[in-house]
């Protein structure tokens, strides 16, 4: 069933890009991808963007610097421009941790909304150390725990948070975008 996301004056958003922001372990990815087939948006996989050089420091437990997130940042605005120079809104993962990380996306075309999801800390861990093939180690959640900036009042977003159910969490990110 696809539901149409409209602007506060209840008109049609032409295009807008919804990004599911948290650190690793939210669930961005299983959301981001519900939400995406809820609206009949595609998907956009952040991670897929980064360089082999940051999926390597990674996965080697060494957490990423400002100076390796700008060009995969970059590339995730970039994905969102070309989607909607096509005419098309899309849904992206992206831990998004930082305003200035943000700042970048929203330099995309069309609206970028920020949807945090937000998981208690004891949750994330239990989710990161029974996750397995995914080049994030649980030693690295820390970090991104440290770097996380939360919304500001100004910035097009919402924050959701996670239900045990990812399904019930999609519902939320869908009921709450509607209303903002």
């Amino acid at each position: 069933m696809r539901e149409d996301i409209t602007e506060p004056d209840g008109a049609l958003a032409v295009v807008e890009h919804l990004v599911v922001m948290g650190v690793s372990g939210t669930g961005k990815s299983t959301i981001g991808t519900m939400v995406a087939e809820r609206l009949g948006r595609p998907f956009v996989e952040g991670d897929d963007l980064h360089p082999p050089a940051n999926v390597d420091k990674m996965h080697a437990g060494t957490p990423l610097t400002d100076e390796d997130r700008g060009p995969w940042l970059r590339l995730v605005r970039d994905a969102m421009t070309e989607h909607a120079r096509a005419g098309r809104s899309v849904v992206v993962a992206c831990s998004a941790l930082r305003r200035a990380y943000r700042d970048v996306l929203r330099e995309a075309e069309g609206r970028v909304r920020i949807v945090h999801v937000d998981v208690p800390g004891d949750e994330l861990a239990r989710r990161m150390a029974a996750r397995r093939g995914h080049f994030m180690p649980a030693a690295l959640l820390a970090s991104q725990l440290a770097t996380l900036e939360p919304l500001g009042p100004d910035e097009d977003g919402v924050v959701v948070a996670a239900a045990v159910v990812p399904s019930a969490t999609a519902r939320a990110v869908l009921d709450a975008v509607h209303r903002t």
